[in-house]
C-alpha cells in the first residue's frame, strides 16, 4: 500500500491536472470534468490515427463503470462498514432488521445533502473530513506512543511477513495485488474519480490543482493507512479470522485505548457519510454525461436505494462488486494518462517557470 501510495501521487497529479484542463461548463453554468471529458477530448488532441475513436470509447465505458463504482465502493461499502461499526456499539442495530433501519436513516440523511448539489456536498464534506481525520490520526499516534517499544518489532513483522520466503513468488504477488487493491480503494489514484471533484475547484491553474491532489495519496494511504496497520499489529487482533473490516480496527484500538471505539464509531459514520455524498457527485456527473442532466433524479433515487442495500448485504459481496468496478475504471483511465503524460509534462514545466519568476 505504501508503494502504491507513492506511485499514486504521480497518477493523481496527472489525472487531476487533466480534469482541470478539459473541464466544461454546461448551459446551466455547471462545471463538469473528469476522465469522461479528458479521455474523449485529450486523446483527440493528440492527432494520431485512431485516437479520436479510442477516446470516445474509453470515455463512454469509464462513465458507465464510474456509475457502478459510485453505487458499490462509494455507497454500498460505506453503508455496510459504518453499519458494522455502529452495530458493534449499539445492539439495537444488530441483525437484518437493525441493518435495514440503519440503511433507511442514513439514506434519508444522504438524500437531503445530495439534492442540494455540489455546493452543499462540498460544504458538508469540508466540515466533516478534517474533523474525522484529525480524531483518527490523534488516537492512532497516541496508541503508537503508548506502545513505542513494540513499534520496531511490529514494523519488522509487517515487512518480513510480506517478503517471507515460504510464501514464494505467488505469495509475494498476492501481497502486492491486495496492497494495490486496498490502496486504490483508499486514495482513488489512477481510477480517475477524484479528478471529477477537482475539476469543479475554482482555479485558473490546472497544474496547481494537480499538485494539491497529489498530497491525497500521501496523507490517506502512506500516513493514515500505515497508522492503521501499526494499530492492528500492535493490538494483536490481525490473526482473528472472526474479525474483518472496521471491526478488526475497532477491536485493535480497544486493546490499548478502551475509550476510543465509541469515538471511532462516530468517526466511521462521518467518514462513510462524507464518502457517500462525494461519490454521489461523481456518479451523477457520469450519469449526466451518458444521459440527459434532467434525468439525474433517477440516478439519485438509485443511489439512495443502494445505501439501504449495502447496509443489509454481506461484506464479501459488496467488496467484490466494488473492486470490480474500480479495477475497470483504472484499466480505462491509466492508458489515457500515459498517452497524455507529455502534455501534462509540458504544462508543468511552463507553470514551474512562471512560478519561479513570480
Amino acid at each position: 500500500m505504501v508503494l502504491a501510495g507513492f506511485l499514486g501521487m504521480s497518477s493523481k497529479f496527472t489525472e487531476c491536472s487533466l480534469g482541470q484542463m478539459y473541464r466544461r461548463v454546461d448551459a446551466n453554468g455547471t462545471l463538469s470534468g473528469g476522465p469522461m471529458h479528458y479521455l474523449k477530448e485529450g486523446l483527440a488532441d493528440l492527432n494520431r490515427p485512431g485516437m479520436t475513436l479510442l477516446g470516445k470509447v474509453l470515455a463512454w465505458f469509464f462513465a458507465l463503470l464510474c456509475i457502478g463504482a459510485s453505487l458499490g465502493a462509494g455507497c454500498m461499502y460505506q453503508a455496510n462498514q459504518s453499519h458494522a461499526q455502529l452495530a458493534e456499539m449499539l445492539p439495537l442495530f444488530r441483525g437484518g432488521q437493525g441493518a435495514l433501519i440503519y440503511g433507511i436513516v442514513i439514506a434519508l440523511l444522504v438524500g437531503v445533502v445530495i439534492i442540494g448539489g455540489i455546493q452543499r456536498i462540498g460544504k458538508v464534506a469540508g466540515y466533516i473530513v478534517p474533523f474525522m481525520c484529525g480524531i483518527y490520526v490523534f488516537a492512532g499516534v497516541l496508541m503508537i506512543i503508548l506502545r513505542a517499544d513494540e513499534v520496531g518489532p511490529a514494523l519488522r513483522h509487517i515487512v518480513t511477513q510480506a517478503f517471507q520466503i515460504k510464501a514464494g513468488v505467488g505469495g509475494f504477488i498476492g501481497v502486492m495485488a491486495t496492497g494495490f487493491q486496498r490502496a486504490a480503494f483508499s486514495n482513488e489514484a489512477g481510477i480517475g474519480s477524484a479528478s471529477i471533484a477537482h475539476a469543479a475547484a475554482t482555479t485558473s491553474e490546472p497544474i496547481r490543482e494537480g499538485i494539491i491532489a497529489l498530497l491525497e495519496p500521501f496523507i490517506d494511504t502512506i500516513v493514515v493507512c500505515t497508522i492503521t496497520a501499526l494499530v492492528v499489529v500492535l493490538g494483536g487482533q490481525y490473526g482473528d479470522t472472526q474479525l474483518e473490516g472496521v471491526a478488526l480496527t475497532s477491536q485493535s484500538f480497544a486493546q490499548t485505548l478502551p475509550w476510543f471505539p465509541p469515538i471511532l464509531t462516530v468517526a466511521v459514520l462521518l467518514f462513510a457519510f462524507s464518502t457517500m455524498i462525494s461519490w454521489s457527485y461523481y456518479g451523477e456527473r457520469c450519469w449526466s454525461y451518458l444521459a440527459s442532466p434532467r434525468s439525474a433524479v433517477v440516478y439519485r433515487v438509485i443511489f439512495i436505494a443502494s445505501i439501504i442495500a449495502g447496509a443489509v448485504l454481506p461484506l464479501g459481496s459488496v467488496i467484490v462488486f466494488a473492486d470490480l468496478m474500480l479495477l475497470g475504471m483504472a484499466f480505462l483511465n491509466v492508458p489515457g494518462l500515459v498517452l497524455m503524460s507529455n502534455r501534462v509534462g509540458r504544462e508543468l514545466k511552463t507553470y514551474w517557470q512562471r512560478y519561479v519568476v513570480g
